[in-house]
């Protein structure tokens, strides 16, 4: 069930950005059963090229110990792109929880073959979220994954 609830942290992470005119995507980051990060795709907020929502929570978190960092779990509303796979993979983090893989799949195989404990929860509620966007402002969409 705690799976469940860090995911609506992460979704209340992603109505906010819709909210400001970014993204919808959110993301928390959970040590021992308490969230230590949050955030959400700012990339049109901020002007950034990077501020992807898991790039936001990590840099909310702040510095941790790389000790820390191995125990930690990281809950994104979507299939993380390579970028952030690759941040999750430097930094050790054992396990991601993503709400949903439909609408965009970053590179799961490689995260699974690397040792990461991936976990696909398919919510309902995050794959509207990302549809309803995509067909609303595809161009922004697109911008945000490269294409």
């Amino acid at each position: 069930m705690k799976d469940q609830e860090f995911m609506q942290a992460a979704l209340e992470e992603a109505r906010q950005g819709l909210a400001e005119g970014g993204i919808p995507i959110g993301s928390v980051l959970v040590l021992e059963g308490k969230i230590i990060g949050r955030g959400h795709n700012r990339r049109v907020q901020k002007g950034s090229a990077i501020l992807h929502a898991e790039m936001d929570c990590i840099e909310n978190a702040g510095r941790l110990k790389a000790a820390d960092y191995k125990r930690c779990v990281l809950y994104s509303t979507l299939s993380p792109c390579d970028m952030c796979s690759g941040t999750a993979l430097l930094y050790g983090i054992p396990r991601i929880v993503v709400g949903e893989n439909r609408t965009f799949q970053g590179p799961e195989q490689y995260l699974m073959v690397r040792g990461v404990d991936l976990d696909i929860l398919d919510n309902q509620e995050c794959i509207d979220l990302m549809r309803q966007f995509i067909q609303d402002k595809p161009e922004l969409w697109k911008e945000d994954i490269g294409v």
